[in-house]
């Protein structure tokens, strides 16, 4: 079992949750990502990303009850996601971190996941 899929147990389900939340305070007013997002559809947004951090991180399995195995890298394919895209990511979701006061080894280990996921999410140049 790896030290991500104990987080959950750790720093609690609320706790993963709330980040979301902070993230997405954050996506909705930003210039650089917050445009790939459906206007009508944060809610639903917020949910399956709270979702499927609460799921890797060794909580309840709902993402995969209701959506399956995550595929993504072809969710995302839809949107162009380059070098500003994945910085901006990494930023608001470190902005959030500390927002809710992740624990500093949680926040280490959930940064370094966060950064090879946003990584393979890039599918253009620059």
């Amino acid at each position: 079992m790896d030290e991500l899929s104990t987080l959950c147990a750790e720093v609690g389900e609320s706790k993963l949750r709330d980040l979301v939340t902070a993230f997405y305070r954050r996506v909705r007013v930003d210039d650089v990502i917050g445009t790939m997002y459906p206007p009508d559809d944060w809610a639903g947004a917020e949910k399956r990303l709270a979702d499927f951090i609460v799921y890797r991180f060794g909580g309840p399995q709902i993402y995969i009850e209701e959506r399956g195995h995550p595929r993504l890298r072809g969710r995302h394919m839809p949107f162009s996601i380059g070098l500003a895209e994945r910085d901006r990511w990494m930023k608001l979701m470190g902005e959030a971190m500390q927002e809710v006061a992740m624990p500093e080894k949680a926040a280490l280990l959930i940064h370094s996941f966060f950064a090879q996921v946003a990584d393979m999410m890039r599918n253009r140049e620059g």
